[in-house]
């Protein structure tokens, strides 16, 4: 059963990675919100000193009393508030006397603040200038360049965060405000996060040239897992150097080679739907002739047929019919995506095959149209 459920989410997967296509930074994740989107939904935001610290409570059930900060900066909402305005809110951290720190409020007139964030003078700099930027985001993102990497972590984890949300385009267009040299020595410090390493991946597959790939082939051959860390993205970025000619060497260690590890394997197919939903180096064609070495691995044959299902690539149709109709109790659950694909496929002898399927195996087509009551739909996402 968990390999039905796995099915049905893969496919829910897909369907994300078709309406995500321009909403961020293809493989990266966010770990929160940015600075920008939190001042976005309030009312004010400023800096203010801690002018008197809470009181703590003594025993269960004391009143917990406010600590009261005096502002120093007005960085939005200069209507509302103003420099040398005293105000009480709940704080909980061990925050001294005349320490600064990020409050923002919204509900005017009577302001509720979030809770107060404790910021150092270079974070302050940091947060002015943000309020200021310009509203072209191909601009808007240059600004965030320099603090990739800071030594504040703070800062450092915001201009990722801004970076995760952006397009791949506009990370594409400052193509000649990217530091090639450093983008390679952050990717090969292994203390570099892996989430900040994705995004350092893509970049050099923006700004890299033939002697990168090189540098990335090395990383896709080493026995070091520490070298193949984010592999999708590795793969990513030497696609986007190699293009189509970079499609061997992924078929050759992670897709056709049976020895490959299943999170090797994945990662490959991950790169290849990255490509074809994103970055698009590689044409649609020789990305679907790839997937099909999986077509030859009966056991993780179900990981690719929804792509190429979505792909409309149909002639994988007899292939597929035979992996259904050999599949043995250990790989039957490559006939739910088989049904799937048959269902979806617009040829007439697509009909046909699927009540083959049913005459063979009823069980497994009515799982099919259980778990997905709508045939998957390929409307849009051909590309």
């Amino acid at each position: 059963m968990a390999r039905w459920l796995f099915l049905a989410l893969l496919a829910a997967g897909l369907l994300v990675a078709v309406q995500r296509d321009g909403l961020g930074c293809p493989g990266c994740g966010p770990t929160g919100a940015t600075f920008c989107e939190d001042f976005a939904t309030m009312e004010v935001v400023a800096i203010a000193h801690l002018v008197q610290a809470p009181v703590r409570a003594e025993k269960p059930g004391d009143e917990i009393l406010p600590a009261t900060f005096q502002v120093i900066a007005v960085l939005q909402g200069g209507k509302l508030i103003r420099i040398g305005d005293k105000f009480k809110t709940l704080y909980f951290g061990d925050g001294k006397a005349g320490q600064s720190f990020l409050v923002m409020g919204s509900g005017a007139p009577k302001l509720m603040w979030s809770t107060p964030l404790l910021v150092s003078e270079r974070p302050i700099e940091y947060l002015s200038a943000i309020t200021k930027l310009p509203k072209d985001p191909d601009q808007r993102l240059a600004f965030f360049l320099k603090y990739l990497e800071d030594d504040d972590a703070l800062l450092a984890r915001d201009a990722y965060d801004e970076f995760a949300r952006a397009p791949y385009a506009q990370v594409k267009a400052l193509k000649p405000k990217l530091n090639h040299d450093r983008l390679v020595s952050w990717i090969k410090d292994p203390a570099v996060p892996a989430a900040r390493r994705r995004l350092y991946l893509v970049m050099l597959g923006v700004c890299g040239d033939q002697r990168d790939a090189a540098l990335l082939e090395g990383l896709l051959r080493s026995d070091e897992r520490q070298d193949r860390a984010a592999l999708d993205m590795v793969i990513s970025s030497y696609l986007l150097l190699r293009g189509d000619a970079g499609l061997p060497l992924v078929e050759e260690l992670f897709l056709a080679n049976k020895k490959a590890d299943y999170s090797d394997t994945y990662g490959a197919i991950m790169a290849l739907r990255f490509q074809a939903n994103d970055f698009g180096a590689v044409e649609k064609k020789a990305l679907v002739k790839s997937l099909h070495a999986l077509l030859d691995r009966p056991d993780l044959a179900d990981l690719v047929i929804p792509d190429l299902a979505k792909w409309e690539d149909w002639t994988a149709i007899d292939q597929l019919f035979d992996l259904y109709k050999n599949a043995d109790p250990k790989q039957s659950w490559v006939r739910v995506p088989v049904v799937n694909y048959l269902r979806t496929c617009p040829l007439p002898k697509a009909k046909k095959l699927l009540e083959e399927c049913e005459r063979i195996d009823p069980a497994a087509v009515k799982r099919a149209k259980t778990f997905f009551p709508t045939p998957p739909s390929v409307e849009g996402t051909a590309g």
